[in-house]
C-alpha cells in the first residue's frame, strides 16, 4: 500500500538546533508521511575530516504533545540515509508505536574521502563500519 507524500508547511517542520560547538545542520527536504514528517538533513563533520554527512529523521504528530523514545536505525556497507526510508516501510508503524526514528548515513562520501582499489568497500567511499569504544 502506498503512502501519500505532501510537502510540509513551515509552521508543522520539526527544526533541529545546532551541535553545541559544532556546526550546523542544514535542511535537505521534509515531506509529510504516516501520520508524520521525514526530514533530510546534513552537516559537516569535523570528527571526519569536515566531510559532509547526511541523516534523516522521522517525527510522528504524538511528537508535538509528548516527548518519545527515538530509535537509531544504522544501515549496513554502502547503504545510505535513504535505503531504510524507501525500502522498510516503517512510518506508519512508529507512528502507531509513538517512535522517533534517526537514521545516519553511516558511510562517508565525497571527493575529499580517502578510497581504496580495487573498490571493495572495506576502506573509504561507502564503507560503514561501527565502534564500540570504552575506556581502560
Amino acid at each position: 500500500r502506498a503512502t501519500a507524500v505532501a510537502t510540509m508547511s513551515d509552521a508543522k517542520r520539526p527544526r533541529l538546533a545546532s551541535p553545541r560547538g559544532g556546526p550546523g545542520v542544514k535542511e535537505i527536504s521534509s515531506v509529510r508521511c504516516s501520520d508524520g514528517v521525514l526530514g533530510r538533513y546534513e552537516h559537516v563533520s569535523p570528527t571526519l575530516g569536515g566531510c559532509a554527512m547526511k541523516f534523516a529523521v522521522y517525527v510522528p504528530d504524538a511528537a508535538a504533545e509528548s516527548k518519545l523514545p527515538v530509535v537509531f536505525w544504522l544501515s549496513g556497507l554502502t547503504c545510505t540515509d535513504e535505503n531504510f526510508s524507501q525500502k522498510a516501510g516503517a512510518f506508519e508503524a512508529a507512528s502507531r508505536l509513538r517512535l522517533v526514528l534517526v537514521m545516519p548515513d553511516t558511510s562517508p562520501r565525497g571527493d575529499g574521502v580517502p578510497d581504496e582499489e580495487p573498490k571493495t568497500y572495506d576502506f573509504g567511499v561507502g564503507a560503514g563500519f561501527y565502534l564500540n569504544a570504552t575506556t581502560d
